[in-house]
């Protein structure tokens, strides 16, 4: 048995980005782990808002599976103004308790600052001097965040490793369908159609029904 751990800088995050893996794994007999990082604060976000996220994201993942979702709630879109001395430290607190043989991370090169601050927290409590050591790290995709940004070479999304979705698929849609507010009708990149199209795109690219895929940091062996 394996244990995976989800970093997800927002409820959602962790479906769109690994919805299939996540379910495949938990239908494997492995543990997985999600720890949302952030929550909304009003004047920003209506209260009735922030708290329907949340019950969504817990409905989602019991629907699912999930071994156990930690809440971090930092503050939502203003990650970047915390402490990261705080940040980085509740997020090793969580690396600790689970001590997950694999991490799941948002791409660092994300248009969401919130993601690539998240991503650097993981960095810091991931580093290989912290033991038990965890073998293997992956940065994942979000559509709407990861195809949005400036183009350049630093902020790149280049997928090495593919996880075949294609029994998954289904499951990883009605998941994310649980997040009500967040999900758009299509064309919009946040939808079942736009999901549905890069599963099968990545598929594709390997000669599959569907697929996921990841960016490898790192991998011990």
């Amino acid at each position: 048995m394996k244990r995976l751990l989800v970093f997800a800088p927002h409820p959602d995050d962790e479906i769109l980005g690994c919805g299939g893996t996540i379910i495949k794994n938990i239908q494997q007999g492995n543990e997985v782990y999600v720890c949302v990082v952030t929550r909304g604060y009003p004047p920003y976000f209506d209260i009735e808002r922030i708290n329907k996220n949340v019950e969504d994201a817990v409905a989602c993942h019991q629907f699912i599976g999930i071994k156990k979702t930690f809440f971090l709630d930092f503050p939502a879109v203003q990650l970047e103004s915390v402490n990261r001395f705080d940040l980085n430290g509740k997020v090793l607190d969580v690396v600790k308790e689970v001590m997950p043989d694999e991490v799941y991370i948002p791409h660092y090169g994300d248009m969401q600052k919130d993601h690539s601050v998240v991503a650097d927290a993981c960095m810091v409590a991931l580093r290989p001097k912290y033991k038990p050591q965890v073998k293997r790290i992956l940065g994942y995709e979000t559509m709407s965040e990861t195809d949005w940004n400036t183009p350049n070479v630093q902020n790149a999304f280049i997928p090495n490793v593919f996880e075949n979705i294609s029994d998954t698929l289904e499951l990883k849609k009605k998941a994310l369908s649980f997040f009500s507010l967040q999900v758009s009708p299509f064309p919009d990149a946040r939808s079942e159609g736009a999901i549905d199209a890069l599963a099968k795109y990545r598929g594709a690219l390997m000669h599959w029904n569907a697929a996921e895929a990841f960016m490898l940091i790192r991998e011990l062996k």
